[in-house]
């Protein structure tokens, strides 16, 4: 089984930076700011080749209300996953009231819990032992998380005898670790990732999209709040549905760029963004009761360059008079015209409606960005749309598009060759991404078209001959002149 470390303390005490330097990433936002992390994180990280869980978690004081309040069950929870629980204290505080409750809550829960002290550094070792000797605990571990100081013997002290009984299991049952189990415990993706269908949820401030990723989950996994702003990371969430494969990825709300003052939203910000390529279909996340702002187009038009699939959630549906819904659906057929290859849903995330039918599109938009055609079926289309809309006249001439082929996948890109494809207007190009959209019956997914002319790309290079290649092309013409007079001479 993979041991499952979490990281609990109060606010600021260095929970994330310590985080980021276990898994080896930048998944978490680390900043002097207190309270900044608010949802729980997972990262898979490795102890001398084993793979072992880190889960990072919101601060705890012991008195959280509100929003923090959230922020407590979340870290809860993430201590009754965890096999091994680290207390993190911050050496330069010193002991606090706060660190007095959350280690009377350890102690209820009785779990395996190791003392933590980071940034020992300018701090004298004897007096942080004396002053957390208070805490009960037989021996302290003693880190400089941001300098990665003392993190090795910490691992050592942590994982040495977790690790060595699974290593001697396996040894006496003559089996290895399951990969299966590693599997389903949460992680961090990458490139080599297999994660199924990535899904980033995205959306403005406030607009619900916490409480989708929710109700999609089945649970409350990450913090919902009536406040903009609540979530500040973007959390990969995978699970299964109907034997499926998905990773579900929540993100901060992007506001407009004079909106953004802290330093915090700024790189949430740009966490979101970070998402939005990472994954395969977005969920552009809109509320029904305000309709479609300037920004939402702003953002859509982002997903388009990055070319990834698109479904479209208008939340808070319920309780909208029927006027009201007839004015949103009229003001999303004129403003979303540019995106309408993507399904509109309609939906409460709050009361769960509609949201099921969610997955449906999203199969659909990742199946239509990631299906392969052949060279002739391509072809064949394109000459079809040919035939029945030429293309325009150049300089007295038609271009000529002679066959297509298939570039990549996520988005589709397919190239077409011709003749004076420069030539080619914008219009054209949008007769021709319709046409194969709706011949290849794809949805949810944009479609790149790219040119490629029948030029010599030698045309203008000029071969540079080497003074042996000279005297050789003298050589042979001075022969053949003196043929050329034989045959000559012959004939008289």
């Amino acid at each position: 089984m993979v041991p499952v470390l979490a990281l609990v303390g109060r606010p600021n005490v260095g929970k994330s930076t310590l985080f980021n330097r276990l898994t080896k990433s930048r998944s978490a936002i680390v900043a002097e700011y207190a309270g900044l992390t608010r949802d729980r994180q997972y990262g898979e990280a490795h102890w001398k080749g084993q793979p072992y869980i880190v889960i990072d978690t919101g601060g705890l004081s012991g008195e959280e209300l509100g929003i923090d309040a959230r922020m407590a069950q979340q870290s809860l929870l993430a201590i009754e996953e965890a096999d091994v629980v680290l207390f993190i204290v911050d050496a330069k505080d010193g002991l606090t009231g706060g660190d007095q409750l959350i280690m009377d809550h350890l102690r209820k829960r009785n779990k395996t819990t190791y003392l933590v002290v980071n940034k020992i550094d300018a701090v004298n070792n004897d007096y942080i032992q004396a002053e957390f000797s208070l805490l009960g605990f037989e021996s302290i571990i003693l880190i400089a998380a941001a300098h990665g100081r003392g993190i090795n013997p910490m691992l050592e002290t942590i994982l040495s005898n977790m690790i060595g009984e699974v290593k001697e299991d396996s040894l006496t049952n003559e089996t290895t670790i399951d990969p299966s189990q590693i599997a389903e415990m949460p992680r961090v993706p990458g490139p080599s990732e297999k994660d199924g269908i990535k899904i980033a949820i995205i959306g403005r401030p406030n607009v619900g999209k916490s409480t989708l990723v929710n109700r999609m989950l089945g649970e409350e996994r990450v913090v919902v709040y009536d406040q903009a702003g609540t979530t500040r990371d973007s959390i990969y969430i995978p699970f299964t549905r109907d034997e499926e494969k998905y990773t579900l990825i929540d993100t901060a709300g992007v506001r407009r760029k004079g909106k953004i003052f802290e330093a915090v939203e700024k790189f949430s910000v740009i966490k979101t963004l970070q998402a939005i390529q990472d994954s395969n279909v977005v969920i552009f996340v809109m509320d029904a009761r305000e309709g479609v702002v300037d920004h939402d187009l702003n953002l859509l038009g982002f997903v388009l360059e990055t070319g990834r699939s698109l479904v479209i959630a208008l939340n808070k549906w319920d309780g909208m008079e029927a006027s009201e819904r007839d004015y949103v659906k009229t003001e999303l057929e004129r403003r979303l015209m540019f995106v309408n290859f993507a399904d509109i849903h309609f939906i409460s995330a709050l009361h769960g409606t509609g949201v099921g039918h969610l997955y449906k599109s999203v199969q659909a938009a990742f199946n239509s960005a990631v299906t392969r055609w052949p060279t002739s079926k391509l072809t064949r289309i394109l000459e079809d749309a040919v035939q029945e809309h030429q293309p325009p006249m150049v300089n007295g001439s038609r271009i000529k598009l002679r066959y297509a082929h298939l570039g990549g996948a996520n988005p589709p890109l397919l190239i077409i060759h011709g003749n004076r494809v420069e030539k080619v207007p914008k219009a054209y190009t949008r007769y021709l991404e319709n046409t194969f959209r709706r011949v290849l019956k794809l949805v949810g997914t944009p479609i790149r078209i790219e040119y490629k002319g029948s030029t010599n790309p030698y045309e203008n290079n000029k071969n540079t001959l080497t003074e042996r290649q000279v005297n050789k092309k003298r050589r042979l013409m001075s022969h053949h002149k003196k043929m050329e007079k034989k045959i000559r001479d012959k004939k008289r």
